[in-house]
């Protein structure tokens, strides 16, 4: 089997994931008001500057949650021009 033809390890962002991500934001003094979390992960994540300035996060869906905000920190700091 490759990885072609498995299915994503997430369909849908729960709790879990959002918990996970805002660990990682609260940690660098980013206020949850700031976030915007699509409820629909995609391949690959992002983090991305929306015009309004907030930050919209979309899960990576193939990677577990655990191993891909370890990323975040570096994705957040591209997003945001650092």
């Amino acid at each position: 089997m490759t990885v072609e033809d498995t299915e994503p390890v997430l369909d849908v962002v729960t709790m879990k994931e959002i918990d996970a991500i805002f660990g990682v934001t609260d940690a660098l003094g980013i206020h949850r008001e700031r976030l915007v979390i699509p409820l629909g992960p995609a391949s690959p994540g992002r983090v991305r500057r929306l015009p309004n300035g907030k930050l919209e996060i979309t899960v990576e869906a193939e990677r577990p949650i655990e191993e891909w905000v370890k990323e975040l920190p570096s994705l957040i700091a591209a997003a945001e021009g650092r």
